[in-house]
């Protein structure tokens, strides 16, 4: 048996284990879409650990919050973790001027996320090549008027077949949509933690 065989052999297991995680992720994202949510970005005071605003209201962050909880994931404590524990890399006081965390709101905040998958996921390239961005990989842009967004890349693509479509949430609910080139993107990431 060749090198290369022997070496795919051994890291298939792994990668099965990878695919099955992206493909809970891109199913629970999908299943987003069935779900009617007002758009509304409002504080609310919630429960910690595993707190959520009411399920009929979110934004975009939500739509990442509830694909991953529905792993078992729960970024609300995750990222209120790691924010109690590394305030200063966060950008809460330079946008928000807190002076610490808020485990009722960080995690429904893009910069917030952005850092979070930074420090604990994988960064990727940000390219204008539709192939480097695959199933269950989150996208962040900057929308017109400087409006962080973020969404989860899933596993059907556009008519013509070349470009995968997002599952976000820019004000009319959850959506399935073309619009991975559609903005500036200003991050692209892949977290799959298994809690």
């Amino acid at each position: 048996m060749n090198k290369i065989v022997s070496i795919l052999l051994l890291l298939s297991p792994f990668y099965s284990l990878a695919n099955s995680f992206a493909d809970d992720f891109v199913n629970a994202a999908n299943d987003r879409t069935t779900q009617s949510v007002r758009y509304d970005g409002a504080y609310h005071r919630i429960a910690y650990p595993n707190g959520d605003v009411p399920a009929n209201i979110g934004v975009c962050t939500d739509v990442i919050i509830r694909s991953y909880r529905a792993l078992g994931i729960d970024l609300q404590k995750l990222v209120h973790e790691d924010m109690r524990d590394n305030f200063s890399v966060y950008p809460s006081t330079r946008i928000w001027g807190l002076t610490k965390p808020d485990s009722n709101i960080d995690h429904r905040r893009v910069p917030n996320l952005q850092a979070f998958f930074k420090r604990h996921g994988t960064v990727l390239p940000i390219t204008n090549n539709a192939q480097t961005y695959k199933a269950g990989d989150i996208v962040t842009w900057m929308l017109p008027g400087n409006l962080p967004h973020i969404g989860i890349v899933v596993d059907t693509y556009t008519a013509d077949n070349k470009t995968p479509l997002i599952v976000h949430n820019i004000g009319a609910g959850p959506q399935r949509e073309d619009v991975l080139f559609r903005y500036k993107i200003t991050g692209h990431y892949r977290y799959q933690r298994s809690e």
